[in-house]
């Protein structure tokens, strides 16, 4: 699969807690920056946390049920290799990440089965973090 790496603004009412947020739990690489917003490496896709008010969406929380966990509305993340979402997930567990929904494998047994785990940046913005063990189940029905 030859992907193009997407742009992604995300709005953060503390600039300062999402660039330790992003830059020293995540390890991403920091790129451009101003006074109001950062630009982030994330795993190869350009990730924008731009400083502005509180949204409704920080605010509350809106979910829909997926396999007996209550995901929220909206999310957004990356789809990683199987040993690097274990890494992950260990290095989050070891800063102490409070997770919305733990890590865990989803489906198992079914088509589609993944590892998976979702929690909130310091601003309220949910993320996703999976991986499938067979890559070719991705759009699989």
């Amino acid at each position: 699969m030859n992907l193009s790496p997407f742009h992604l603004a995300i709005p953060v009412y503390d600039l300062a807690g999402a660039r330790t947020f992003y830059g020293e739990v995540f390890g991403l690489q920091e790129g451009r920056s101003s006074a109001h917003w950062v630009d982030f490496n994330f795993y190869g896709h350009q990730l924008v946390i731009h400083e502005q008010p509180k949204t409704a969406a920080q605010e509350s929380v809106h979910s829909n049920p997926v396999d007996g966990h209550d995901v929220p509305v909206p999310h957004f993340g990356i789809i990683l290799g199987w040993e690097e979402w274990e890494a992950l997930a260990e290095r989050l567990k070891s800063f102490g990440t409070q997770f919305v929904i733990e890590p865990y494998i989803r489906f198992k047994g079914q088509v589609g089965e993944q590892a998976t785990m979702f929690l909130f940046d310091p601003c309220g913005n949910a993320l996703e973090f999976k991986a499938f063990k067979d890559m070719s189940q991705l759009f699989a029905k």
